[in-house]
This record gives C-alpha cells, sequence and structure tokens, in this order.
C-alpha cells in the first residue's frame, strides 16, 4: 500500500474517533443544560435543543478538538504498545483496551484543566456523573478508532499487522 494513502487512512480513523468523542461530549453537555434549564422552569422544545447543541458544538470545537486530539494521541500511543507487546492480545481485548484509552483520556483532560488551571470548560463535568459522561464520549472514541482499524486493517492470521 502506498505510504500516503496509508497515512491518510489512519489520519481519517483517528479524526473520526476525535470527532466522535467531540460530538457526544459536547451533545451531553448541552443536554444537561438543557435538562438544568428545565429544572428551573425554563421549557426548550427540540428544535431549541437542538440549535443549542448546534450552536455549542461550532462554539466549542477551536478549543476542545485539539485537547481531545492531544489527549487521545498519547493515550492511543500507549495503547498500541500494550497490544503490541504481548501479541497473543486477542482483538476484543485491544477494543477494550482502546475504549478504556478514550475513556481515561477524556477524564484525564478535566481533571487537569480543573487541577492546573482551577477551571472546568465543560459545566457537566464538575460532578462526578458527568465527569464518567464525558468520560464514556472518550471511550466510544477509543472503540471508534480500534473498531474502524480492524474493518480497514485486519490482522493477519499469523499475528503479523498488515
Amino acid at each position: 500500500m502506498n505510504t500516503v494513502a496509508l497515512l491518510s487512512k489512519k489520519f481519517g480513523i483517528y479524526l473520526a474517533s476525535v470527532l466522535t468523542a467531540y460530538f457526544l461530549a459536547v451533545a451531553g453537555a448541552s443536554w444537561h443544560v438543557a435538562d438544568r434549564l428545565a429544572s428551573m422552569g425554563v421549557t426548550l422544545d427540540a428544535g431549541e435543543r437542538l440549535a443549542m447543541t448546534v450552536r455549542d458544538l461550532a462554539g466549542m470545537a477551536g478549543m476542545f478538538v485539539p485537547i481531545i486530539a492531544f489527549g487521545f494521541l498519547v493515550a492511543f500511543l500507549v495503547t498500541a504498545l500494550l497490544c503490541r507487546w504481548p501479541r497473543a492480545l486477542r482483538p476484543a481485548v485491544c477494543l477494550a483496551l482502546y475504549a478504556l484509552a478514550g475513556f481515561v483520556a477524556l477524564v484525564c483532560i478535566h481533571v487537569t484543566l480543573h487541577l492546573a488551571f482551577g477551571l472546568t470548560p465543560i459545566a457537566v463535568a464538575r460532578t462526578v456523573p458527568g465527569l464518567i459522561g464525558q468520560g464514556l464520549a472518550g471511550a466510544a472514541g477509543g472503540f471508534v478508532y480500534r473498531y474502524l482499524n480492524e474493518i480497514i486493517f485486519p490482522r493477519s492470521p499469523f499475528g503479523i499487522d498488515a
């Protein structure tokens, strides 16, 4: 396979995982804010919730996408080493490790920003359930990364990656 084609496919898979985590994290945060508004008596219909989510997705992209991309880069590099070292690891184990790496990456992003700068840019991450929700968005991103890699670059039956 051509090196440029290989790298572009790998980058596309990585970008898909970052955007999956970003979309789920921001959508979850937006829906949490909408629910909090509803508890205060401000009702939003489905169209207003969707518009709010779209505004949040557009408004937070410049800050949050690069942070997720960096967190995933570190987490996925470590996980790739873990999956390569004992060659007997089953693909399902590596899939779970990538999901765990995505979870840990997003949780670490929020905890690190809070500890280093005293800020939590996404309000839902100030609570433990909200932080777990953000982690689950990262887990979905990690799952997408490994799953797409398994589909596009399947392992050979001899345990040597293609």
